[in-house]
């Protein structure tokens, strides 16, 4: 989350077997016209049998065994509003404006119909997606707050200054735009996964106080700016309890409690309202809510803010089958809370599968991932109490950045170490599994120069990967408060200006990972050091991959493969057969090696 206050598809790579192709048809052609230019033949006295040429060799499919989500998860985030903008008619909601300047913190348009143009294009499919992790897209803040120190506007384009969880915020669209999105995706067997926030709502912000007639502000309010905008709300008047109230929040506000200064549970994160989940008291609605029209909020004899926030986000699930949550500040909400969002998801989804059973991607269950920062590679009581599938790796970026400063690209060896560790823990328990990235919207963007490399350590890494939006098509960085640089790497997404020659490199990587369950859970083993080649061996299936390869090279297969077993590899087409348990090929310019069993039946 965020913590501060506050075009046309590139062209694909042409494959070898495309310019085989052409070539054939070339050599075809040529034949063709030579014979036109020779003398005609002699025709004979009696018609003899016909024989038709025998057709021209296919390709050899490779043996596909992509495994469960759960197993093998692809997600590629997209931060919505920065990605596409499909419905230009819905940038002004709210009466929403520009702020004029480098536009950090505002709206860009990016909308569902948006995302569900580029699945209709195919872009997520090629990429070799199976689930699209997007920004919250219920209800937020009707306005902005102060952002970094001071120094922009700061909408609530990223999800995370919820108003209300139950209707869809118009600037990202309408509820029938958001059925065909999730309809689009689970088409094309990708899962739609929504971030979701149990810690907190979002800031009280002059134009939703006053939208609601909370009569806490000072007149003029209207020409508020970054520097003077505290000094047009009373922050002493006993008004603030029409908002959520000191029974839902604590936010240090009259008729509220303070929050901790040191519990993760019960602190303000950046000073916003913290939901009191923990609590068994039952709660009336926010009075806000009870005098908004368009809310889905029901009350509810002996709910407390666990069941309200538990019924309003399953919702979303419940009636439109969205498939799994990605659970922002997990750290701060208390185990018992996610459990209870968990098991409520887990009912919603199989409910919505019964009566569409013709718009599911498949039977599997609800899947919910967390952010519990600094988490890594470890299995704890957020699986075991908090009712997770998945958490998010925070230590890969860090670990994959500090190895390219000290010459990882010459000595890709280095990174078995991390793969090795991964692997151990993954591969050998069913129920764990982590969400590995290189950039995030909290963090960084990793290095645009060394977007190839990255994406084959990244894509090549056991357990489940992200995607961030533009680490596939090199996006640049945006503006940098010097407050607040986590903007930067919100940007919008960069269709005029794709890199073609990394799209191309994440789209062979991600449609290779898509296929093979044994690259997130099969077991890990180096083959060679250089080039740096190891083996990932599942009961169901099994790849061979290399880094660093040049020209042609000779590559071990270890148990992978049997001698005479046929193979291909994945970057060139190239089939081959496995000799003495060895194969020997021609390394693409990017030197990477990606080894598959092909169907005995080619």
């Amino acid at each position: 989350m965020s913590t501060t206050p506050v075009p046309p598809r590139s062209p694909r790579r042409r494959s070898p077997v495309a310019a085989l192709s052409s070539l054939a048809l070339v050599l075809a052609l040529g034949s063709s016209l030579t014979s036109a230019c020779a003398p005609a033949a002699t025709k004979p006295d009696t018609e003899g049998p016909t024989t038709t040429p025998p057709a021209p060799a296919q390709p050899a499919e490779p043996v596909a065994v992509p495994g469960s989500f759960a197993d093998n998860p692809i997600v590629y985030f997209v931060v919505t509003d920065r990605f596409l903008n499909g419905n230009p008619g819905n940038d002004n909601s709210y009466g929403r404006r520009k702020d004029g300047g480098e536009e950090i913190g505002t709206f860009h348009g990016g909308d569902l119909a948006g995302l569900t143009a580029k699945l209709e294009e195919g872009y997520f499919r090629d990429l070799g997606v199976n689930g699209i992790w997007i920004t919250a897209p219920y209800e937020q803040i009707r306005g902005w707050v102060v952002g970094g120190d001071k120094e922009f506007q700061h909408y609530a384009y990223h999800g995370y200054y919820a108003l209300d969880f139950t209707v869809l915020d118009q600037n990202m669209g309408t509820e029938s735009e958001l059925r065909a999105f999730v309809d689009a995706a689970h088409a094309q067997g990708i899962r739609v996964i929504f971030d979701i926030v149990m810690n907190h709502p979002g800031y009280a912000d002059l134009w939703t106080l006053n939208e609601f007639g909370i009569d806490v502000l000072w007149d003029g309010w209207e020409k508020a700016t970054p520097a003077d905008y505290h000094s047009y709300i009373d922050y002493n008047d006993f008004d603030f309890t029409q908002w959520w109230g000191g029974d839902w929040v604590r936010s240090g506000l009259p008729g509220y409690d303070e929050g901790s200064s040191w519990d993760d549970l019960t602190k303000q994160l950046a000073f916003l309202p913290d939901f009191k989940t923990e609590s068994d008291q039952a709660v009336k609605l926010p009075a806000f809510l009870t005098r908004k029209p368009d809310t889905h909020a029901r009350a509810h004899d002996g709910y407390t803010v666990r069941a309200y926030l538990v019924e309003w986000l399953t919702r979303w699930v419940r009636e439109f089958g969205v498939d799994g949550f990605r659970c922002d500040t997990a750290k701060h909400v208390d185990l018992a809370s996610w459990a209870a969002l968990k098991a409520a998801g887990v009912q919603a989804l199989a409910a919505w599968k019964r009566e569409h059973p013709d718009r599911a991607v498949d039977d599997a269950p609800f899947w919910m991932t967390g952010e519990v920062f600094p988490h890594g590679v470890q299995r704890d009581d957020f699986y075991d109490q908090g009712g997770f599938d998945n958490l998010i790796n925070f230590d890969f970026q860090n670990q994959l950045d500090e190895m390219f400063q000290t010459g990882l690209g010459k000595d890709w060896r280095r990174i078995d170490t991390i793969y090795a560790d991964y692997a151990s823990k993954i591969s050998s328990d069913p129920t764990f599994n982590v969400l590995t990235y290189i950039s995030s919207h909290d963090t960084k963007l990793f290095n645009r120069r060394k977007l190839i490399p990255a994406g084959t350590a990244l894509l090549l890494a056991p357990g489940g990967v992200q995607i961030f939006y533009g680490d596939e098509s090199a996006r640049p960085a945006g503006p940098v408060p010097s407050s607040d640089p986590q903007q930067a790497t919100r940007s919008d997404m960069n269709w005029g200006s794709v890199d073609a020659a990394v799209l191309a490199h994440w789209q062979t990587l991600g449609r290779f990972r898509s296929r093979h369950v044994a690259v997130a859970k099969g077991a890990h083993q180096m083959l060679a050091e250089r080039p740096y080649t190891f083996s990932r061996i599942h009961p169901e299936d099994r790849v061979v991959a290399a880094i660093g390869a040049t020209g042609e090279v000779t590559l071990p297969v270890g148990e992978a493969f049997v001698d005479g077993a046929r193979v291909r590899d994945a970057v060139t087409g190239t089939e081959l057969t496995v000799t003495g348990g060895r194969v020997t090929v021609v390394a693409d310019a990017s030197g990477v090696v990606l080894l598959e069993a092909v169907r005995a039946d080619h």
